[in-house]
């Protein structure tokens, strides 16, 4: 009788416990800087209120996840170099604000995930400061394991003021030391943060920064490492997606999927040098040709992974100044419509959308987000900006024109979300020839075509079956995409999406 009382209250069990559904994919990515977006109180610094307040402007533009880069509390303005794992910075608000800022998202269907630095923390984290307390009285302390610590010096090492020690720290003059990855008290802690955001908060999974510096040029150390994160993460909070910031070439990023992390920046399809923007270069035409080729070998090196393209980040110069769009609307346009109809996870950074400008210095890169020229409007700008420069007019008056930038790129993500296919389709070039090329996206039953002219100046033909429905046509303002019993009519810079 027993038995069977223990059979049938563990059949109820197994009854009344809900399977977890798998988890959600967003496909559309929104990096935000939080001090430099949206300001609540009035102090000029951007805040976890003030980002809030801006999930409905986000999300009416196509997007579903955001990247928020670290909110920790840290003694710099990017705050990379964290003090406390398990808090917010008081600049930004309250560990209650964040917590509503993931709610708020969610009930919108928003996705949100943390920039997480594991491979090192500040000078002033107080597991750092109690190391080299200890080193200075010659005491044994549980935490001089937590880091790297050696009274030779070597590369990536630096000297411990006041003592014969040196730490190593590969971000050389950041005040940044690195963590003893190999430590099991550290990976405890590190286990712990990753279930106070995950669990407390309710993240839906971390960027992953400069993941090939874990281990200093040991790639295969880095992916071991990886691998534990990610298990770690998937133990937690089944589902937890996680991107890592692999900067290298494609071969290297094809290599670090093997860690079962869920995807990693696409580094070759960004920037000036990257394949998007640099197959409109040249003289002669063949950017379709030039695009579909480096695309391809992307597809064949990373065959069945989720990709990550961007063309630009907080790291990086705008993609106005790369692509020389000040003075070229179209080509600023086009690109951006590029990277919308791409395989996978696409990653816009806050103010892409309005043509925002940046580089040299990282803080130039990082500018106050310009909604209008209202006072008030805008936040204070980060410290150490060298050159402050906005080339677009600000997001009020975009909005207030229908062939801005603006309205182009919302076009292009509110497709994107509306046609899943785009990002989780298999990919297959049906037509390459000159500017021209014709991609299929392919899932199951379901298949969509995009039809792209490279051409800045000439309108081209695209072989499509009559039979074919626009859904969407993604043009930069010089005449409209028009089907007919020869194909596709194209114009310059025109992306269309048929059915």
């Amino acid at each position: 009788m027993k038995k069977f009382l223990c059979l049938f209250l563990a059949g109820l069990l197994l009854i009344s416990v809900p399977v977890r559904a798998e988890a959600k994919r967003h496909y559309n990515w929104y990096e935000v800087f939080v001090r430099s977006y949206q300001d609540s109180d009035g102090d000029g610094v951007g805040d976890l209120r003030g980002l809030t307040d801006r999930l409905d402007y986000i999300r009416d533009m196509g997007f579903d996840a955001l990247w928020l880069m670290p909110v920790m509390p840290s003694p710099s303005y990017h705050k990379y170099d964290v003090v406390d794992y398990m808090a917010v910075d008081p600049e930004y608000g309250t560990l209650d604000d964040v917590k509503a800022l993931v709610d708020q998202a969610h009930e919108r269907d928003m996705a949100v995930i943390f920039d997480m630095p594991v491979n090192h923390t500040s000078v002033l984290h107080p597991w750092f400061t109690e190391a080299v307390q200890a080193l200075r009285q010659g005491e044994a302390s549980p935490y001089a394991d937590y880091y790297h610590f050696d009274q030779k010096d070597g590369k990536g090492f630096v000297p411990l003021n006041g003592t014969d020690w040196y730490y190593e720290e590969q971000f050389a003059g950041g005040g940044m030391p690195d963590l003893n990855l190999d430590s099991e008290a550290v990976r405890r802690e590190i286990r712990e943060i990753l279930a106070f955001w995950l669990l407390k908060i309710g993240a839906d999974g971390f960027r992953l920064d400069a993941v090939t510096s874990f281990y200093a040029g040991d790639h295969d150390r880095n992916i071991d490492f990886l691998r534990w994160l990610k298990d770690t993460c998937e133990e937690i909070k089944p589902g937890s997606f996680l991107v890592g910031e692999c900067w290298a070439g494609l071969s290297v990023i094809a290599r670090y999927y093997q860690s079962g992390v869920d995807s990693f920046f696409l580094f070759p399809a960004s920037q000036a040098e990257g394949f998007v923007i640099s197959s409109l270069h040249g003289r002669s035409a063949t950017h379709a040709e030039k695009f579909a080729k480096s695309y391809q070998n992307v597809l064949d090196e990373i065959p069945g992974k989720t990709l990550a393209p961007f063309l630009c980040n907080h790291d990086t110069g705008r993609t106005i100044g790369s692509v020389q769009g000040r003075g070229n609307v179209p080509a600023a346009k086009f690109v951006e419509g590029l990277l919308s109809v791409m395989n996978g996870c696409a990653f816009l950074y806050y103010g892409e959308e309005i043509g925002m400008v940046g580089s040299g210095d990282d803080p130039n890169k990082r500018l106050a987000m310009y909604w209008s020229d209202e006072e008030g409007a805008m936040t204070a700008q980060p410290p150490g900006v060298t050159k402050l420069e906005y080339a677009y007019p600000s997001l009020a008056v975009q909005q207030d024109d229908g062939g801005s930038l603006w309205a182009y790129v919302r076009k292009a993500f509110r497709a994107r979300k509306e046609l899943p296919l785009i990002a989780e389709g298999d990919n297959t070039f049906v037509f390459v020839q000159g500017d021209v090329c014709l991609m299929k996206r392919e899932k199951g039953e379901d298949s969509i075509l995009i039809a792209v002219n490279f051409s800045a100046k000439a309108e081209n033909t695209c072989p499509v079956d009559a039979g074919c429905q626009i859904l969407f046509d993604l043009e930069t303002g010089d005449g409209s995409a028009v089907l007919g019993q020869d194909g596709l009519i194209l114009p310059p810079y025109a992306i269309v999406i048929l059915q």
